[in-house]
């Protein structure tokens, strides 16, 4: 399906970002891994992409440093597909959040989305190819969750961000698109269930098909937005959330 495309996912050593690279290399794809661990770190995430693209790359990149991001995106010798996924989550209730809680949450999720897909859109304009861009946004970038209120008004910006590129670039055949997944078993949310027995009681009331997400899930969402299946779409946000943004009240 993807046979012959080059693919960057940013976080690829994460969770949700490597679920993403297997499944893009799974389907064809030479995978380019962007994250800030060092390689050494990131060896085991690396060779579960390397099992479907014995090819697969890796580079350390902070999404907030234009400057690095240009020269990475520079260096490839092709790109056809970005999964702009990088981000954090660091909970805080609101009259707590700190200055730099606030910043780090707009400058990775926000700007750094921004950074990647405004150099890739560049690229990809230059070269005349239409390519594809997906976002990771979130279902709390429209409806407020607990102690997150910098990560949730982060990923409403990205919402906005998809939509201004998709209505700018369509002219020139980019489509611009983005997962928003729900309460995944992965990343802090996966530590969160395990450790944080309020958080999980929580997550139990707040998700209609009755239990948490799978990373497997929102990767083959973003094949899907990655494949000439979605040729006709562009400015969507996906929305897998087990039904999350339902308003599932206690009868």
């Amino acid at each position: 399906m993807l046979t012959g495309k080059t693919a960057i996912v940013t976080g690829g050593a994460g969770d949700l970002g490597n679920a993403m690279a297997r499944h893009l290399a799974h389907n064809g794809a030479h995978v380019v891994i962007w994250d800030i661990v060092p390689q050494v770190e990131a060896a085991a995430a690396i060779k579960r992409v390397r099992a479907h693209d014995p090819g697969v790359e890796y580079a350390e990149v902070d999404v907030r440093d234009r400057a690095a991001v240009d020269r990475a995106i520079a260096d490839l010798p092709q790109l056809d597909i970005v999964c702009s996924n990088a981000g954090i989550v660091d909970a805080q209730p609101f009259l707590e959040i700190s200055a730099e809680n606030w910043r780090k949450h707009l400058d990775i999720n926000l700007t750094g989305c921004f950074n990647v897909c405004q150099a890739a859109a560049r690229r990809m304009v230059a070269e005349g190819n239409q390519g594809r861009i997906i976002m990771t946004s979130s279902w709390v970038a429209e409806i407020p969750w607990p102690e997150i209120t910098a990560y949730t008004v982060s990923k409403a910006g990205v919402n906005m961000l998809v939509k201004q590129m998709a209505r700018e670039l369509a002219p020139q055949g980019i489509r611009v698109n983005a997962v928003a997944p729900g309460i995944v078993n992965a990343g802090l949310a996966g530590r969160q269930l395990r450790e944080e027995p309020q958080y999980a009681a929580r997550v139990a009331k707040a998700i209609p098909l009755g239990e948490p997400g799978r990373p497997e899930e929102i990767a083959e969402a973003v094949v899907y937005l990655a494949s000439p299946q979605t040729a006709y779409m562009t400015g969507s946000i996906l929305t897998l959330d087990g039904g999350c943004s339902l308003f599932q009240f206690d009868s």
